[in-house]
């Protein structure tokens, strides 16, 4: 990752049982779990993140 992790969390989410989302890497995304971030992160290629991100907004429709 280029720099220090930008971790965010979603507009939506309303108390700390979500996920963080670092995505200010052009190659990879970061996500970790709120309540248990000393355990790591997941990490995923950008282009396959941003397919399910995409995804995810068609479900909300």
């Amino acid at each position: 990752m280029r720099g220090k992790p930008n971790w965010r969390t979603s507009s939506y989410t309303k108390s700390d049982t979500c996920v963080e989302v670092a995505d200010n890497d052009p190659v990879r995304v970061m996500v970790r779990d709120t309540k248990h971030r000393e355990q790591g992160a997941m990490t995923v290629r950008s282009a396959p993140w941003a397919d399910f991100v995409d995804h995810a907004k068609g479900l909300l429709l």
